[in-house]
């Protein structure tokens, strides 16, 4: 049976996937207000971003990705295209960021959001 994650805790090292950033597509999302749920500026975001994108966005990076199968909270569609939340590991264990770049949720996101449009499932849809 796969571990279960369990809550939250400070004493848990920065390597377990408890302790890892979670990032939602809606977090992305051009067409969704800040109350819907997106964290970034417009400019900075994307149109309809999936968890497979930015999955394979930030496998680029180098950094240990996860993705689950869950759908988020303020999200109104229940489809699978909507589902989907990508966990990062950011840091080690003693709280040093893995990549100097990548230090914090924001850089991470704002990677994500320049990214996504440079790759070629994107890049073909124009024509």
């Amino acid at each position: 049976m796969a571990a279960m994650i369990t809550s939250w805790n400070p004493e848990k090292k920065h390597s377990e996937v408890e302790r890892w950033i979670c990032i939602y597509p809606a977090y992305l999302n051009s067409k969704k207000t800040l109350a819907q749920g997106r964290r970034l500026p417009k400019s900075s975001c994307v149109e309809n971003p999936t968890h497979q994108e930015i999955r394979d966005v930030l496998v680029s990076t180098g950094l240990p990705v996860g993705v689950e199968n869950k759908l988020y909270p303020r999200e109104q569609s229940k489809e699978m295209l909507f589902r989907g939340r990508i966990r990062v590991q950011i840091k080690n264990d003693d709280g040093t960021p893995l990549k100097p770049e990548y230090s914090t949720r924001e850089s991470v996101m704002k990677f994500i959001g320049e990214a996504i449009p440079k790759l070629k499932t994107r890049q073909n849809r124009g024509i």
